[in-house]
């Protein structure tokens, strides 16, 4: 629930604490960076303590970021403080819910299973900026991350409560270092589990990125518009297109089931990436037309997170899943990181966020590894 909370109030943080696009962008980033330094810690960890532990830490931990931002973030260096803290819950809760839900389900189930999990993150999101929008504006920015502590709080409450404890298999000598380079370079001689990984980075910088500036877009867009323009707050507006792209995620992992993981892969990122360019240059266009393309975009966006995430699932040995599921989140959401920091750097570069040409950089920027990753996988192909 506070994921998408300073995404939603962007433009208001901005404009009320005097800072740059790139500056703006930094604070966005700065959630993955927590994520980032972690997450293959508390991975790793699940494969010799009870994951659900785990998964209620980062809960405990989420929340207390949450309010902490709400109540004494007050510019630029406490931003990023609350913003890297929040990264740290992220990454105690998401890779290792995907390990207490790959774990107790096997067979043709998983891949489903998988696809659906990594959507209801979507559906999170999208509420998370409702949320924000909505009661920003009835209450204050402040009291919007504050309510946001409510979702980690239950989440972690759930699991711990109402799913039942699993032992450990991996040997006592497993070890839990924040970064276990000997079980990433394993990892890594998998070419399939390097493949889907390097994907899933290029998936997330695009992702994260045009999530992080969705709603500054959808203000820059309305600026552009003399007369009728978006009918409800942008927040909502961000919502929804979240909302609605969610299912792209499951029915791509079905299509990529009949097609092949491989080529589905790949032609969604080409889409996705040649998209977001045209997204970048609609600012101007009809209000309507700017809300389709932004759903269509979304949802190509989304259409191969799933079968990224099952690919990696099914390529590691069960004896390295911990380790591969860490290093594959800690660099899928280093490009998470990168995202809102290139996308305003971009902006800035291009003229700043007042100039059209500059948002079509900005997506072009953040697009680039999709762009690139068929000719990439050609070069690379045995």
């Amino acid at each position: 629930m506070g994921f998408s909370t300073y995404a939603a109030l962007l433009p208001e943080l901005r404009d009320a604490w005097h800072l740059s696009n790139a500056q703006a962008g930094v604070i966005g980033g700065m959630f993955f960076a927590g994520y980032v330094v972690t997450v293959s810690y508390w991975t790793a960890l699940t494969d010799r303590v009870d994951a659900r532990r785990v998964y209620l830490a980062g809960s405990l931990i989420a929340a207390a970021a949450s309010v902490g931002f709400g109540l004494a973030a007050g510019g630029f260096a406490s931003a990023i403080f609350f913003q890297v803290l929040l990264g740290v819950g992220l990454a105690a809760t998401y890779m290792p819910g995907l390990r207490l839900l790959s774990d107790r389900i096997s067979g043709p189930g998983q891949s489903r299973s998988i696809a659906t999990y990594t959507s209801f993150f979507g559906i999170g999101t999208a509420l998370s900026l409702a949320a924000a929008g909505f009661i920003a504006s009835s209450a204050g920015w402040r009291m919007a991350f504050v309510v946001a502590a409510a979702g980690p709080v239950i989440s972690g409450a759930l699991v711990f409560l109402l799913l039942e404890s699993m032992p450990v298999s991996a040997p006592k000598k497993t070890t839990t270092a924040l970064f276990p380079f000997a079980a990433w370079r394993e990892v890594l001689r998998n070419r399939a589990a390097a493949g889907y990984t390097a994907g899933y980075m290029a998936h997330c910088l695009e992702l994260f990125g045009s999530r992080g500036w969705m709603v500054a877009f959808l203000a820059f867009s309305a600026s552009l518009h003399a007369g009728d323009s978006f009918p409800w707050q942008l927040p909502a507006i961000a919502a929804v297109i979240n909302l609605l792209a969610v299912p792209a995620s499951i029915f791509g992992n079905e299509l990529a089931l009949r097609i092949g993981r491989r080529r589905w892969i790949l032609l969604v990122m080409a889409g996705s990436g040649s998209c977001g360019i045209l997204v970048g240059s609609a600012a101007s266009w009809h209000w309507l037309l700017v809300l389709a393309l932004l759903i269509a975009y979304s949802m190509l966006v989304m259409a191969e997170s799933g079968t990224l995430t099952a690919g990696l699932v099914a390529a590691a040995p069960p004896e390295q899943r911990g380790a591969a599921m860490g290093l594959y989140s800690l660099l899928g959401f280093g490009g998470g990181l990168l995202g809102p920091v290139v996308f305003g750097a971009a902006l800035d570069a291009a003229g700043g966020s007042a100039s059209p040409l500059a948002w079509v950089v900005a997506y072009a920027a953040i697009g680039a590894g999709c762009l690139a990753a068929p000719l990439v996988a050609r070069l690379m192909r045995p």
